[in-house]
């Protein structure tokens, strides 16, 4: 039986702005508000969660399963 593949979306059911960290919850199994904290504080650490944030949002496809 072949395996499935997961592929990460942007959420759109767990979405506060882009559905970036909503995505990542669901392509992981945990709680989005984890991503979103640990986003945070890299963003407030090293500065470049921001940008990485926008490059996700542009590169990460929305999940065609999700109303948009």
């Amino acid at each position: 039986m072949p395996k499935q593949i997961k592929k990460l979306y942007r959420s759109g059911k767990d979405r506060i702005l882009g559905g970036v960290c909503g995505g990542l919850g669901e392509y992981f199994g945990i709680d989005s508000i984890i991503i979103r904290l640990l986003w945070i504080g890299f963003s407030l650490m090293y500065g470049a969660g921001i940008i990485t944030y926008i490059i996700a949002w542009i590169i990460v496809p929305r999940n065609p399963n999700h109303k948009w």
